[in-house]
């Protein structure tokens, strides 16, 4: 890993040019195949998630790799990983951690929790109460947590990928809408093929274990340097009213009672910009807008209570979205090497 990093001088970060960071994610999704069969699409969402900064939702059933797909993706960015369990009885300071005395020390002493990590599996969150939700999204969105009055610091990067099972109800605690802003995406998996589903059998016979081994592709520092390449990919006067155009038409659709909010328009370009960086470009299409539209917006509309006997999902009301707004007819390729 270490003809990964270019030279730099002592106490500046490390800077990739778009095509290096491309690369290297290519390599990290290349990985992650080894390991997660048929879901490089997913994957793809997942890593342009933590590349533009953000945190990943998953709402799928269990079983289908999630928990795998986090630690491995962990372990390629050279992140450290915890995961936590969340239940009914979990307590804020359960996560973000407590200060424990010592009488040998005489002193009160601050033990971190769960959060202090790099890459944090929030299993099951909504089996949790709202104010340890709470606690967590804090820090998800302040990248710091606050314990007897002292103000600490989480490592950086720090991201945070959450699970929700969609379809058991007893005994959960649904994210408030405004809760669910929090996530820059939001994502499900879905079942493999029996094709796909008879590999993943077949490697676990191959390995002859139950956890698979991966290599990591990159470490804190590279990672960092490649999301700072996400400045470096331009998005057009165009693209950007697009993006805009697609927010407001989820406010004025007639099924929503709430669209999305100006946090959505950010979030829908951040993960677009993410998005081109994976496929090795400098510049934001309308295409990596569209691709992105619906794990960036669908989880911030609130559709009108009525619609849920007709089983309409915030998700097609994106896709109508989409379909109804003009795309831009040509996108300038200037970049912001060329703009200077």
């Amino acid at each position: 890993m270490n003809d990964t990093q270019p030279p730099r001088a002592p106490g500046r970060r490390l800077a990739f040019p778009v095509s290096r960071a491309s690369e290297l994610l290519s390599e990290v999704l290349d990985a992650l195949d080894q390991v997660i069969v048929g879901k490089r699409a997913e994957l793809s969402l997942v890593l342009a998630g933590v590349v533009a900064g953000g945190h990943v939702l998953i709402e799928d059933l269990p079983g289908l790799g999630k928990t795998l797909a986090a630690r491995t993706l962990a372990a390629t960015l050279g992140l450290d990983f915890r995961r936590a369990q969340f239940t009914p009885d979990l307590l804020p300071s359960d996560l973000t951690g407590s200060s424990i005395y010592r009488p040998d020390a005489g002193r009160w002493e601050f033990q971190p929790g769960p959060v202090f990590t790099g890459l944090l599996l929030a299993d099951e969150i909504n089996r949790t109460p709202a104010k340890t939700q709470a606690a967590l999204l804090e820090a998800m969105q302040e990248r710091q947590v606050t314990i007897d009055g002292t103000t600490h610091t989480l490592p950086a990067p720090f991201h945070v990928i959450a699970t929700a099972n969609p379809i058991e109800h007893e005994g959960t605690y649904p994210l408030p809408e405004a809760q669910l802003d929090r996530f820059l995406l939001r994502l499900s998996f879905g079942y493999p093929s029996a094709e796909e589903e008879w590999e993943v059998v077949r490697r676990r016979f191959q390995r002859r274990r139950d956890e698979p081994q991966v290599d990591a592709v990159m470490d804190a520092a590279v990672l960092t340097a490649v999301q700072d390449a996400v400045e470096d990919v331009h998005v057009s006067d165009e693209v950007g009213r697009y993006i805009v155009a697609l927010v407001t038409g989820t406010r004025e659709h007639e099924h929503c009672l709430a669209g999305a909010s100006p946090r959505g328009s950010l979030a829908l370009a951040g993960i677009a910009r993410a998005w081109a960086l994976l496929q090795g470009r400098e510049y934001v299409t309308p295409q990596d807008v569209k691709h992105c539209a619906v794990p960036a917006l669908a989880h911030r509309v609130t559709l009108r209570p009525e619609l849920w006997l007709a089983q309409v999902t915030a998700a097609q009301v994106v896709v109508e979205v989409v379909s109804s707004t003009t795309v831009p007819d040509t996108v300038p390729r200037a970049t912001t090497t060329e703009q200077r």
